[in-house]
């Protein structure tokens, strides 16, 4: 989300006459784009307006304004402890000198990759008792279709070939708009659009993806065969303390219907070891459901406290570091063994890639079930959908060869 609004700032910029600079110390201008999804992350913010300040007092005296999950509806707050801020906006808005407002839906990336991201809807009901998002970034609000398809319509235009939906809560998308439109119903307009190859969304909240979002994917060309669902905990216990609001059965009955109505889907997961009376056992369930279900990609964390969640201010927070650090470790082995399983699969089979871009000397890209795809080919060029023979496979990624005509 933060990538997509930055995109979408610095081409409101370059629009007012703004040219990107790769020194900081050299920029008029410079916004600082804020996540405080976890402490750490808010720590690093704050870092850098302080080094900024110090700048002040050695002469150098660019514009700053700040935007991002930093900034709440309390502004004046942020404008005592941070005086030398020049502006402060909030996630999703466009910097407070606009001159029309009106003109903000219209403001994409003017140098669009291949595959970019799209917000369609803001904020989150669910006030998982970990998460500081719903207090920063405010209650769900979606985009009209409208707006939402004239925009990728746009981007087309400019050449992008894959977007993806965004929202802390993609799947809540459309319930208050005033037709009521979900999200399956935006895929099918996505979905004929000329021109545009795939389509992706997240992130997914388990009590929320319905059986038509479902068969939306499984029915829907565009619509890659790649869901991310996360799952946080196996143990029903801390599942109810996050206030989740599903069971780790529910989950396996949904993962089960996912993969029966979608052939092939891909699935990844989000996992917090260590969380607030997490016990060895609570933990080997986690472990357990990691095991049996086998996902092609887990991104895992160790509890922090969040000041400002519930969990922090209820909660002890009673798991050792060194005890988190442990756990942490061992789904990380765990994963490594089952994507090295899970991409052996795909060794000598032939996939779609879309090439995104340049590294190392080769091309890269992803397939539709977001698997990255590194291979050489003197005639390709971002954009490109390209026929890839997988020639090696490991954990993280896989190499091919151009498959020939």
């Amino acid at each position: 989300m933060n990538k997509a609004e930055s995109e979408r700032i610095g081409s409101y910029l370059e629009e007012r006459g703004y040219q990107p600079t790769a020194k900081a110390d050299q920029a008029d201008l410079i916004v600082v784009n804020s996540c405080v999804v976890r402490q750490n992350a808010e720590n690093k913010v704050i870092n850098r307006l302080n080094l900024f300040k110090s700048w002040q007092k050695e002469g150098h005296h660019p514009t700053l304004a700040v935007t991002g999950c930093l900034v709440n509806s309390q502004t004046d707050q942020l404008k005592e402890r941070f005086p030398h801020v020049d502006y402060f906006f909030k996630p999703g808005d466009y910097p407070p000198w606009l001159e029309n407002k009106d003109r903000q839906a219209a403001i994409l990336p003017r140098h669009p990759s291949p595959s970019t991201f799209v917000p369609i809807i803001q904020g989150c009901d669910n006030f998982c008792t970990y998460c500081i998002v719903p207090y920063r970034r405010g209650r769900e609000k979606s985009r009209p279709i409208a707006e939402i398809v004239s925009e990728v319509e746009e981007l087309v235009r400019r050449g992008v070939k894959e977007v993806t939906l965004l929202g802390q809560n993609v799947d809540s998308y459309g319930h208050d708009l005033p037709d009521k439109a979900d999200l399956a119903d935006l895929l099918g307009e996505l979905d004929g659009i000329p021109g545009l190859a795939r389509i992706r969304f997240l992130t997914n909240h388990p009590k929320d993806m319905s059986p038509r979002l479902i068969q939306a994917v499984a029915s829907r060309d565009k619509v890659c065969e790649h869901i991310t669902l996360p799952v946080q905990s196996g143990s029903d216990k801390i599942l109810e303390a996050m206030g989740r609001g599903y069971t780790a059965e529910h989950y396996r009955q949904l993962v089960a219907e996912i993969r029966r109505r979608i052939p092939g889907v891909s699935l990844s997961t989000d996992v917090i070891v260590g969380f607030p009376s997490e016990s060895p056992a609570d933990f080997r369930q986690t472990f357990d459901l990691l095991s049996e279900l086998r996902f092609d990609t887990v991104h895992v964390a160790a509890y922090s406290p969040r000041p400002g969640t519930y969990a922090a201010d209820h909660y002890p927070d009673n798991v050792p570091a060194t005890e988190k650090k442990a756990r942490l470790a061992e789904v990380e082995q765990l994963q490594e063994r089952i994507a090295i399983e899970n991409n052996a699969q795909l060794l000598g089979k032939t996939v779609e890639v879309l090439v995104e871009g340049e590294k190392g000397g080769k091309w890269q890209g992803r397939t539709r079930t977001d698997k990255l795809v590194f291979f050489r080919d003197s005639e390709a060029s971002p954009g490109e959908l390209r026929k890839i023979r997988i020639e090696r496979t490991g954990p993280w990624s896989l190499q091919g060869e151009v498959e020939a005509k």
